[in-house]
C-alpha cells in the first residue's frame, strides 16, 4: 500500500467519521426538540411504541399530518353556543353525571371538527391535538378513559367529577380561541371580514320601547310621497 493509497483511505475514514457524528448530533437535536414540543405525551409514545426511533416516527407523523389540516379559531357567535351547551352539560351532571359526562365527550369532539380537525376515532383526534396542546391533551386521555369506565358501568360519581373538570380543561383552551375580524377564517365559504355589513337603520326601522298599559299607540299611519305623516289610528294597550 503506498503514501497515497494510506491517504485516501485516511481521507475516507474521516468522512465517513463526520457523517456519522453530524447523523447522531442531528438525531440527539430532533430528540430534544421533540421532547420539548410534546412534553410529557413524548415519554407517553416512547412507551407506547417501544423505542425512540418508532416514537419520534409517529410524533413527526403526527406534525406533519395536522399540518395538512386547515385548523382555524371559532367564531364568537360559535364561541357563545358552545360555551352555552357547556353550561347546560354542567348543569345536566347534578342530575345524571353518567349522561353530562357522554354529552361532555360529544361536545368536545364537535368542537374539533368545528375548528378542522378530522374526527374518526379517539385516538387519532388525541394525537392529533398534542400537537398543539400537548399540555391539555392529556387532560382529554384522562377524561376519556373515565368515560369509558363510565360506559362499563365501572366509575363512581367522583370518577364522573373528574371527567367533567379533565374535559373542561381541553373545551376551555379550544373554546376561548376565538377570531377576530383581522384573521383570516373562514366558515362556510364566507370570511368573517366579507360578511355583508347590517344596513344602517332609520327612523322608521329603530325599535321602539314597549309602551305602558293604557298608553296610545300607533298602530296605522298614511304617509304621502313627501314622507309627511297625513294621518294616524291609535288603539290602547290592555293587559
Amino acid at each position: 500500500m503506498n503514501d497515497q493509497t494510506t491517504t485516501l483511505l485516511i481521507v475516507a475514514l474521516i468522512v465517513v467519521a463526520g457523517a456519522i457524528v453530524g447523523w447522531l448530533l442531528m438525531q440527539r437535536r430532533q430528540t430534544k426538540e421533540l421532547r420539548e414540543r410534546f412534553g410529557d405525551e413524548y415519554d407517553r409514545t416512547l412507551d407506547a411504541r417501544g423505542g425512540r426511533s418508532k416514537a419520534e416516527a409517529d410524533l413527526l407523523e403526527r406534525e406533519k399530518r395536522v399540518a395538512e389540516l386547515e385548523i382555524r379559531k371559532l367564531t364568537p357567535a360559535e364561541h357563545d353556543r358552545y360555551a352555552a351547551d357547556w353550561t347546560a352539560t354542567k348543569a345536566l351532571f347534578v342530575d345524571d353525571p353518567k349522561a353530562a359526562v357522554g354529552k361532555a365527550d360529544a361536545l368536545l369532539t364537535d368542537v374539533m371538527q368545528s375548528k378542522g380537525y378530522k374526527v374518526s376515532d379517539f385516538e387519532h383526534q388525541h394525537a392529533d391535538l398534542t400537537v398543539e396542546h400537548a399540555d391539555v391533551a392529556t387532560h382529554y386521555l384522562a377524561g376519556h378513559t373515565l368515560c369509558e369506565r363510565c360506559e362499563a358501568g365501572e366509575a363512581s360519581t367522583e370518577d364522573l367529577r373528574q371527567a367533567i373538570n379533565h374535559y373542561e380543561a381541553l373545551f376551555d383552551r379550544l373554546v376561548d380561541d376565538i377570531a377576530t375580524p383581522d384573521d383570516d377564517v373562514t366558515v362556510r365559504g364566507t370570511r368573517m371580514d366579507e360578511a355583508p355589513a347590517r344596513p344602517a337603520t332609520t327612523d322608521t326601522d329603530a325599535p321602539r320601547p314597549n309602551p305602558a298599559i293604557g298608553e296610545p299607540v300607533v298602530i296605522d299611519r298614511d304617509i304621502d310621497a313627501e314622507g309627511t305623516v297625513t294621518s294616524t289610528s291609535t288603539q290602547r294597550t290592555t293587559l
